[in-house]
């Protein structure tokens, strides 16, 4: 029963996530930590941090380790499969289409659509993440601010804006701060 559910539950994943993967966080979300309380919504940064540092997409990193840690190497196949499964099928359709019908106004007018929608997604999820990063997520109040948090966040964000530094060499960074300032204040 629990493989079912979890293909199922990446099959919709892998369906409704127009956009790429910071669009599919906010649907990841919903089915592992609201709908089937696999994990918490600390563990769910954490995956999606984990998610991003490993080669391929967010959303089929997310299956692969939800699966494996709901029902081990089974689990994570099958949720990965019921991840990528509406992705072979649209991308194999919409290419056809695509080809054929390129030049259609249309056919542009549709895609011209889905763009507000994806960056809704996409916002919508990073704000969640935010959200638990600066407040822990609890309430939003001057008491519950990780200033440590607020701060890499505000300088990563300011130096991947004003400058061409590798997004690479900033998270290298950032972990390195976290890590040297969070020893720091358990220290005093």
């Amino acid at each position: 029963m629990i493989y079912l559910k979890l293909f199922l539950s990446f099959l919709q994943v892998g369906m409704f996530s127009i956009g790429g993967g910071y669009a599919a966080i906010p649907l990841i979300q919903n089915q592992v930590v609201n709908l089937n309380n696999w994990i918490t919504m600390t563990e769910f940064t954490d995956l999606v941090t984990i998610a991003e540092m490993t080669p391929g997409p967010i959303a089929v990193n997310s299956a692969t380790f939800v699966g494996i840690r709901i029902a081990g190497i089974p689990g994570a196949l099958i949720a990965t499969f019921g991840c990528i499964l509406p992705s072979c099928f649209i991308v194999s359709f919409l290419s056809y289409i695509y080809l054929h019908y390129r030049k259609l106004t249309t056919l542009q007018n549709v895609l011209a659509s889905l763009r507000p929608a994806v960056v809704a997604l996409i916002a919508s999820a990073g704000l969640s993440i935010l959200n638990l990063v600066i407040f822990q997520g609890n309430s939003i109040a001057l008491k519950n601010i990780n200033w440590i948090g607020a701060g890499i966040f505000l300088s990563a964000f300011i130096i991947l804006r004003k400058s061409k530094l590798n997004p690479i060499l900033v998270m290298c960074g950032c972990g390195l701060s976290g890590l040297a300032l969070n020893c720091l204040m358990q220290a005093l």
